[in-house]
């Protein structure tokens, strides 16, 4: 019998705090949070990562990243130097290791003002101490990371706003030493890692398809432009939403406008043992960025009350 993954975590930001919330077996409709972390005063999250055991979260802000412990307790701290004064068009952004142990941490220092380029740094969980730095030629506004559920690596999407999207990957080897790659393509957008960690799904910068890739080596499997879905690649578009609802079948996201200018969606399931399109799926979703899927069958929208709502498509699926 192949034991259950680990309950996610997923966090909101709501009321200045940082909410906590578990999406293990058994937790369907909308979730309360698990855990409730206050930051330091004065400081505005961007991005945060708790710890699946909720004893610690780490947040980036425009000009650092923060540790604290669920009581509120500092642990470490490491400021983005020099300071930035530019309050819009740079995101930082953060994700733990599997295990916990490292902190991933995406500066896009370019559009921060900071001089040079970006950054993608890996630093100790425990102490804060800077385990490796990797200097990027990219002028970001933010970026996604995705943690494999394997092997512990960590891919990067870091959106360049009209000049594209590029992609890396980062894999700490057992000597300590982290190995960064970067991916050969400057037009595909990251949306999800398969739950099996076999292969990862993007879509094109322009909208025209989706790809699904092996993992690590990036080779594409099978592309699926717009008109497979049957609709007209000049008006209807690839959103970069959806991802991998199971290891077998993915959710990619279609839309457009009507002639009345009002604007649509669809969500559409793809297996991806076949690369067959295997009809629509139905969604609570309000728009086409509100469904996010999990990879055991279910999928978190957002809720009135700002808490997210865990939905399945049978129960069986999600545990």
């Amino acid at each position: 019998m192949i034991p259950a993954p680990p309950p996610k975590v997923v966090t909101r930001h709501r009321d200045g705090r940082i909410h906590a919330y578990l999406t293990g077996p058994g937790a369907f409709g909308t979730l309360e949070p698990a855990a409730v972390f206050q930051p330091r005063a004065g400081e505005q999250v961007v991005e945060s990562a708790v710890r699946p055991d909720l004893e610690r979260v780490v947040y980036t802000t425009l000009n650092g990243v923060v540790c604290l412990t669920q009581a509120g307790d500092l642990v470490w701290a490491s400021d983005f130097e020099p300071h930035s004064h530019v309050l819009h068009g740079h995101r930082p952004g953060c994700a733990l290791s599997p295990d916990g142990r490292t902190v991933w941490v995406y500066r896009p220092d370019a559009m921060a003002g900071r001089g040079g380029g970006d950054q993608w740094v890996v630093y100790d969980a425990d102490s804060g101490t800077v385990l490796a730095r990797r200097a990027l030629d990219t002028v970001g506004h933010g970026a996604g990371h995705h943690v494999h559920p394997v092997d512990g690596s960590v891919y990067l999407d870091i959106g360049e706003g009209q000049d594209g999207s590029v992609i890396l990957r980062g894999t700490a080897g057992a000597d300590g030493e982290v190995e960064f790659v970067t991916y050969p393509w400057s037009d595909r957008c990251l949306i999800d890692l398969a739950p099996d960690g076999h292969q990862f799904m993007t879509v094109d910068h322009g909208q025209a398809d989706v790809a699904f890739h092996r993992h690590p080596s990036g080779d594409v499997l099978f592309t699926l432009p717009v008109e497979a879905f049957g609709y007209d690649g000049e008006e209807t578009f690839v959103e970069w939403s959806g991802g991998y609802l199971t290891p077998d079948m993915a959710v990619v996201t279609l839309g457009s406008e009507t002639e009345d200018g009002e604007e649509w969606f669809r969500f559409h399931l793809v297996d991806v043992r076949t690369g067959a399109i295997s009809g629509d799926m139905a969604t609570e979703a309000a728009h086409a960025y509100d469904m996010a899927p999990l990879g055991d069958g279910s999928w978190l929208t957002d809720g009135a009350d700002a808490h997210p709502v865990r939905w399945a498509r049978a129960p069986h699926l999600a545990g």
